[in-house]
């Protein structure tokens, strides 16, 4: 018995380590996200588990979602640079005050869709913004599609609506543009949004498509003004000195599932993950407002002084060249 529980043990530990233990290199990658989350599910995971089959099996990724030590948004920049974790995805907003240049794509009224602003961020990093990035290896830029104002029972169609509405701002542009346009900004992490609409603390919130499901804010927001104001904009990123210290092989199998070839899916993706939330407000108690061209330059109009204020804002802080970058950025997506 005893040599049969000893053999037993060692046929465990074989198979056990032809599998688990097999890959020569184990990479850590930390993101905000739950494992819920369509970015989880279709792009971070399946990204780690084909480097893996790319590798041949010389590389192991293991994931740190939402939840976890490692995927604190506000720490996920210092934690790659640092070598705490080997790869990340984070928000270029969180904390605030870092990545200033990437974040003038989240000014109004710059891009149509999220393929168009991916594409367009990535085109740019080199020119732009892998200064910003400093200790790490940049494999995408890319933001979301742009995104609505959504109101409990307020319906809004031109920018005097917005006066004396408390709205939830998710990013430091947006949180401007309601300011500029008469509205009281409102700082709330998404999952604390429904409870204050609900109890009447806000009016309403600035979202994509998205959150109107996988919040289940279409349960309290019923009045929707797809003005397609803003986008938020997300980095992912290796530690240069694990990049750099990956035999040639694996660093190809990087190198090809990022960059170029990964900024165009985005837009696919961005679509999939909103067509749940945009389906949750379709119905007879739902109001969706959606604006002719000319409709929406009213609303270009009013905010064009902000945008130069926050730009000039930026070129007193040190960033010299921001005009350059956003008529870069705008030049690009009108094309």
């Amino acid at each position: 018995m005893t040599k049969l529980i000893t053999t037993l043990v060692l046929l465990a530990g074989s198979v056990w380590g032809s599998t688990a233990y097999s890959a020569e290199i184990t990479l850590k990658m930390a993101h905000f996200l739950p494992t819920a989350n369509g970015m989880h599910k279709d792009f971070l995971e399946p990204w780690a588990r084909d480097l893996e089959a790319c590798s041949g099996g010389k590389v192991e990724v293991q994931i740190f979602p939402a939840g976890t030590q490692l995927g604190n948004p506000a720490k996920l920049y210092d934690e790659v640079r640092s070598g705490v974790v080997d790869i990340a995805h984070g928000l270029s907003g969180v904390p605030s005050g870092r990545f200033e240049r990437l974040r003038i794509a989240e000014l109004p009224f710059i891009f149509s869709s999220a393929a168009q602003a991916s594409q367009i961020l990535w085109s740019m990093h080199e020119a732009y913004f892998d200064a910003e990035f400093d200790g790490v290896k940049l494999l995408a830029l890319h933001g979301h599609n742009p995104g609505e104002i959504n109101t409990v029972s307020t319906s809004v169609k031109v920018p005097d609506d917005m006066i004396g509405l408390r709205i939830r701002f998710p990013t430091d542009a947006t949180r401007e543009m309601i300011a500029a346009l008469g509205g009281t900004p409102v700082g709330l992490p998404p999952g604390a949004v429904y409870e204050n609409a609900e109890k009447s603390v806000i009016d309403g919130a600035v979202f994509s498509w998205d959150a109107m499901d996988s919040f289940k804010l279409a349960e309290v927001m019923k009045h929707h003004l797809d003005v397609r104001a803003y986008i938020t904009t997300f980095w992912f990123a290796m530690n240069e000195r694990t990049y750099a210290g990956l035999p040639d092989d694996v660093r190809a199998c990087v190198d090809k599932l990022s960059g170029d070839a990964l900024a165009p899916k985005f837009g696919d993706w961005w679509n999939a993950w909103e067509a749940a939330g945009y389906e949750s407000v379709q119905g007879p108690d739902h109001e969706i407002v959606t604006l002719t061209d000319a409709e929406r330059q009213v609303w270009i109009d009013k905010l064009t002084p902000t945008i130069d204020t926050q730009l000039d804002a930026l070129v007193a802080n040190g960033v010299e060249n921001a005009h350059e970058i956003y008529d870069a950025m705008k030049t690009a997506a009108q094309k």
